[in-house]
């Protein structure tokens, strides 16, 4: 904008829209977002906690939690908002996820009154914060372990009214031991657990000794929710190096053969009841299941149960191992131990988390023992001074008798005893029943058990060893207190059985049709007994239809050289009442392309023979459209060089009748041809034509009518075939072919 003339008693405003690089304007107002989120939302610290469950756990020690009785959880949150101004629901949440009731630790951290919900149910709503209590479990005497004493570091909470600390002194790695999952700015966190007795004894050896083999103690992540760990050495051993990685869990089942019941009472961590459910059902409605009649949660009080019921004689094992491979009962878990050290994010395998952790025990134990030694020292210094009134205790109550002033009497104790102002405070506040002989001597016989404290003290803090073996005592203290077995059992490689995919698929027998219009059904063999007339689309007709099996591989050949391939398993079963799928939209063909032919296969044995306008054929082996991979499509089929007019699958070499034209025609055995080596092969003439002539028909030896079949037989190729005889131009229609 123009700038306005300034005149007296006006001011002047000038308006400049003012260019800003995009980096500059993402470093100062989105990275101070990105990085609140990293450091203070969403990734771990060394403690094992985010700052959310910090301030939770803190302020119920603050409240007296860890061994008074249970208070509401609308109370504890409540409280928390001094620490963490968020709504109540955000704590509520975090709160609900550390208790026993909700099952999501191995160890949880809040003992429970009421209903949290469940780990391993995605539906099961925990109540409200004013129906159900909460205190501090045993185990967090551990995290708080001498936090009075200045292990941690405190600092002020976010209206400075009250002091917070940065990290919790936990005795033991909380970190690897209980899970812990966040997405963060950029970067996420996803930490699975371990058994608590595995980690306090691979602590405790990692710190003797750096160079120890992690794997022989710590064996394999442990969860709350049971199930079996597929153990693949190579995997885990990846993520105990690197921080970052995979594995299998799955599901754990047992079968009641009476009622033909599979009971499943384990599931994986990463899942939930609801999602294999569903996951199931939906098999089931595909007809991808059918040996199940039922599926039911009966979760109860006693815990995690899934009911399915199958058909009787179902081999059980199998159908396990298909819905294992198909369903969220065998689900992965993503490993990335993403922490924050000193404020900074950093990805560590086990035994770098083991070597931060040490360093941070090892500073909490020793400001630990500089407070213990401060507490000695002073009491030492107390001491020392009530052992000068013993040379003198009528003189000490002289003094403090004939004092007139109450301020003075420290200061006349000051001078009578030479003592200091610390000392002569503390005797001036002995009770005059404690003015006697006796109680001084008793109190004073401390003095030398106090000064080997010091001593003690002064040594260890002189020596990482000793303080390192003081970490030790204590790992295997928690580990005798707390430890548990193992919930999730290993299954080792050499353990699992190995099924092929293709046995994961139900078999039974099929039939296939296509329409001229592209629609394709499949139909059970079993619904096409009891089915009436086939479905159509008006002015469509049958093209072919086909027996199979519900394991075979369709190959759909197109009029434009490609093929499509299908497992038939995969297409869904419909009725002889239903049109049918279209096969554009579930293969993504070309436009303008069309399915010409189909056949199926379980073995990619026998050939597919091929003959062209131009009077050439070609046989190429089925298995030339096998693949190792599932591609679904494959291009260069078959020969563009002449239009096809004829292709079929063939088992073995078998005979066929060429019409040129309207007047002759030739029978031949395919054994003439030579297999081709590669798919889109022109082929080799058969037939000989003349200019402007062309091959119209080919038909099967038994679909060709004809009194004398064997008068249009040839024995070598190319042929230039036969006359077609007028009495067999007349039953096989061949004049009204041409014509049309």
């Amino acid at each position: 904008m123009p700038k306005k003339r300034k005149t007296d008693g006006e001011i002047t405003f000038s308006e400049k829209i003012q260019e800003q690089k995009i980096t500059d304007t993402l470093e100062l107002n989105y990275m101070p977002y990105a990085m609140s989120v990293i450091v203070s939302r969403a990734i771990p610290e060394i403690d094992g906690f985010k700052p959310a469950h910090r301030k939770l756990l803190y302020t119920m020690y603050l409240m007296g939690l860890l061994k008074g009785a249970r208070a509401k959880s609308s109370k504890v949150v409540g409280q928390t908002m001094q620490l963490n101004p968020h709504g109540d629901a955000a704590i509520y949440e975090t709160l609900v996820r550390l208790t026993e009731g909700n099952g999501a630790l191995l160890h949880p951290f809040v003992d429970s009154k009421g209903n949290f919900g469940k780990q391993y149910s995605r539906d099961m709503a925990y109540a409200a914060a004013r129906y159900t209590e909460v205190k501090l479990s045993p185990i967090c005497s551990e995290i708080f372990a001498d936090i009075d004493k200045n292990t941690v570091e405190f600092v002020d909470n976010f209206d400075s009214s009250m002091k917070e600390p940065v990290l919790l002194p936990t005795t033991f790695p909380n970190i690897l031991v209980n899970p812990n999952q966040g997405i963060a700015v950029g970067m996420a966190s996803s930490f699975c657990s371990f058994n608590l007795k595995e980690i306090c004894e691979g602590t405790a050896a990692f710190i003797k000794n750096n160079d120890i083999n992690i794997m022989d103690y710590i064996k394999a992540p442990d969860f709350s929710t049971g199930a079996e760990l597929l153990y693949n050495e190579e995997e885990i051993r990846q993520i105990y190096e690197t921080g970052r990685g995979s594995f299998k869990l799955r599901a754990k089942y047992t079968y009641d053969q009476k009622n033909s019941c599979i009971v499943v009472t384990e599931i994986p961590y990463s899942t939930n009841i609801e999602s294999i459910i569903d996951k199931i059902i939906a098999l089931v409605k595909a007809g991808k299941a059918k040996e199940i009649t039922d599926i039911r949660d009966e979760t109860d009080l006693k815990g995690l149960k899934i009911a399915i019921d199958v058909r009787k004689n179902t081999n059980v094992e199998l159908l396990m191992h298909r819905l294992f491979n198909q369903t969220p009962l065998c689900d992965s878990f993503s490993c990335n131990f993403n922490l924050l050290i000193n404020g900074r994010p950093k990805t560590m395998g086990i035994k770098g988390i083991l070597s931060a952790w040490t360093e941070f025990r090892v500073n909490s134990i020793k400001n630990q023992l500089a407070y213990d030694l401060e507490k000695k020292k002073a009491k030492l210094h107390l001491l020392e001074g009530l052992g000068k009134i013993l040379l003198d205790i009528d003189k000490a109550i002289d003094i403090i008798r004939n004092t007139e002033k109450d301020s003075l009497v420290v200061p006349n104790l000051m001078k009578g005893f030479d003592i200091d102002q610390i000392q002569a405070e503390y005797i001036a506040e002995i009770k005059l029943r404690n003015i006697n002989k006796e109680y001084i001597l008793n109190r004073i016989k401390e003095t030398e058990d106090i000064k080997k404290e010091i001593d003690n003290i002064l040594d260890t803090l002189k020596s990482e060893t000793k303080i390192k073996n003081i970490i030790c005592s204590q790992l295997k203290a928690v580990a005798k207190k707390y430890g548990k077995n193992r919930q999730t059992d290993i299954v080792y490689a050499h353990e699992i059985k190995e099924i092929p995919t293709e046995d994961f698929i139900e078999d039974y027998g099929i039939r296939l049709f296509l329409t001229e219009e592209n629609y394709f059904k499949k139909i059970t063999l079993v619904s096409l007994r009891t089915s009436g007339e086939q479905k159509l689309k008006e002015d469509d007709r049958m093209l072919m239809e086909l027996e199979s099996t519900n394991k075979a591989d369709i190959l759909f050949f197109s009029n434009k050289q490609n093929v499509y391939k299908m497992k038939a398993n995969d297409i869904a079963e419909t009725k002889a009442s239903s049109m049918g799928d279209y096969l554009p939209n579930i293969l993504g063909m070309e436009e303008d392309e069309k399915i010409i032919y189909f056949t199926a296969t379980t073995d990619y044995n026998g050939m597919m023979f091929f003959m062209f306008e131009n009077g050439k054929g070609v046989k190429i082996p089925l298995n030339s459209y096998s693949t190792k991979t599932n591609r679904k499509k494959l291009i260069n089929a078959y020969s563009a060089k002449s239009p096809v007019i004829f292709m079929s699958y063939i088992e073995e070499d078998k005979d066929f009748i060429l019409t040129r034209d309207k007047d002759k025609a030739c029978l031949f055995n395919t054994n003439l041809l030579s297999l081709s080596a590669t798919k889109n092969a022109s082929g080799v003439q058969l037939y000989t034509l003349k200019k402007n002539s062309r091959i119209t028909a080919v038909y099967e030896k038994d679909g060709f009518i004809s009194d004398d079949i064997e008068y249009y037989r040839t024995d070598k190729i190319p042929s230039t075939g036969h006359f077609i005889k007028d009495e067999d131009k007349e039953k096989n229609n061949i004049e009204m072919q041409i014509k049309l």
